[in-house]
């Protein structure tokens, strides 16, 4: 049996996989996989993929095309959801700021630097013409450390995926004050150069496993149900949330896409300059 260990966010969007493993269609392959979560998110997993924790994460697009070109000895190998991430602005419910053109030189909330509620903010800044500076940001790890400092007003503002913290909206605990969707596909699979070069024929029967049961889970009558249950989440915001995401079934990855996030990183100076397409994606 083949152990293979994968990264991700403990979100609804990673279903698929958690399907996957409970059918045993994995085992089926003689492949076993050890999920771990990440709830600080992308800049966990990056870290992670550095340090050689982790073979395989299914993390934001931007950020590992950010952390391999400063040095990640890790690829995208695909694609994991093909649709772009509704990133929700917040703040807690007792912030006066009311609308996010008013954040700008507030305190960020984020989760880890080379996060995507580090990154995020700055792409937005960027295109709406603003500058936010380092100092601005305070590393609050995960969501609970979110809505620990928005509340006690050490910070004002949490880019995060809009359907994940719309529970705590319609607690009345944080208030949506702006939306940002990614010019991207929001979710890559990116392995490290290690499991790439050593077991490249275990990776594409995973990258196989994980397709068809995305393209199972889009096609499954329960799937709005299922999530609802499993996640606690309204049926009427599932539907919203499933019906405006596609994942990926194929090996397809759209190189004009990562030529659009490296772009859109320099433009925000997160990076320094673009790479050629092979030192970011490896085909399968």
């Amino acid at each position: 049996m083949e152990k293979i260990r994968v990264g991700g966010v403990p979100e609804h969007f990673n279903l698929p996989w958690h399907l996957a493993k409970e059918n045993k269609h994995f085992e089926k392959e003689g492949i076993d996989v050890d999920w771990i979560n990440y709830s600080g998110g992308t800049g966990a997993m990056t870290r992670a993929l550095r340090n050689d924790e982790v073979d395989v994460c299914l993390l934001l697009t931007e950020g590992i095309v950010a952390d391999i070109i400063k040095g990640s000895p890790s690829k995208v190998v695909g694609m994991y959801v093909n649709t772009p991430l509704i990133w929700g602005v917040h703040t807690h419910v007792t912030n006066p700021i009311q609308y996010y053109g008013e954040t700008y030189d507030k305190q960020y909330a984020i989760s880890r630097f080379g996060s995507g509620s580090h990154l995020i903010p700055i792409v937005d800044a960027t295109l709406n013409k603003k500058k936010i500076k380092e100092e601005q940001f305070v590393v609050i790890k995960n969501l609970d450390g979110a809505l620990e400092t928005l509340e006690k007003h050490e910070t004002d503002v949490f880019y995060w995926e809009k359907y994940t913290t719309k529970p705590w909206v319609d607690k009345g605990v944080l208030k949506r004050v702006g939306e940002f969707v990614t010019p991207w596909s929001c979710f890559a699979i990116a392995a490290t150069d290690r499991l790439i070069e050593e077991r490249p024929e275990v990776l594409k029967r995973v990258m196989s496993i994980i397709h068809f049961n995305c393209d199972q889970f889009m096609n499954a009558s329960n799937a709005i149900e299922l999530v609802s249950k499993r996640y606690d989440q309204k049926l009427e915001d599932v539907e919203q949330w499933f019906y405006s995401t596609e994942w990926a079934t194929n090996d397809n990855v759209s190189t004009k896409m990562l030529r659009n996030v490296m772009y859109m990183l320099k433009q925000a100076n997160i990076i320094e300059q673009e790479v050629p397409l092979h030192k970011v994606l490896r085909r399968i």
